[in-house]
């Protein structure tokens, strides 16, 4: 199996988990057009942490995009809304799924 999920976890800097999402519109065009991304989902815990969870066709893919992304998209306003020393990331690859 080829598929990887890629897993990042962070605080929001003095915003809401709304605000976050209405903010990440330019990311999530620009993710639609990165080879092998196949779906998103945030996701906010009880204590406030953001789980951004990105399925890809592989490992290579998700990293791939993501070391671009902070370069093409600098200048989006994402970026200043996390709490940049609370960052988790990690792209790790399937190794069982089960769908319904």
């Amino acid at each position: 199996m080829k598929e990887a999920i890629e897993i990042t976890t962070f605080k929001l800097a003095g915003h809401s988990c709304a605000d976050f999402i209405a903010a990440n519109a330019d990311v999530d065009a620009w993710l639609k057009r990165q080879p092998g991304f196949r779906s998103r989902h945030l996701a906010e815990r009880e204590d406030g942490t953001i789980v951004d969870m990105l399925l890809w066709d592989t490992v290579a893919h998700g990293t791939d995009a993501m070391q671009r992304l902070m370069g093409e998209l600098a200048d989006s306003p994402v970026h200043a809304m996390i709490d940049q020393d609370t960052v988790s990331w990690s792209v790790t690859p399937v190794r069982h799924r089960m769908t319904r």
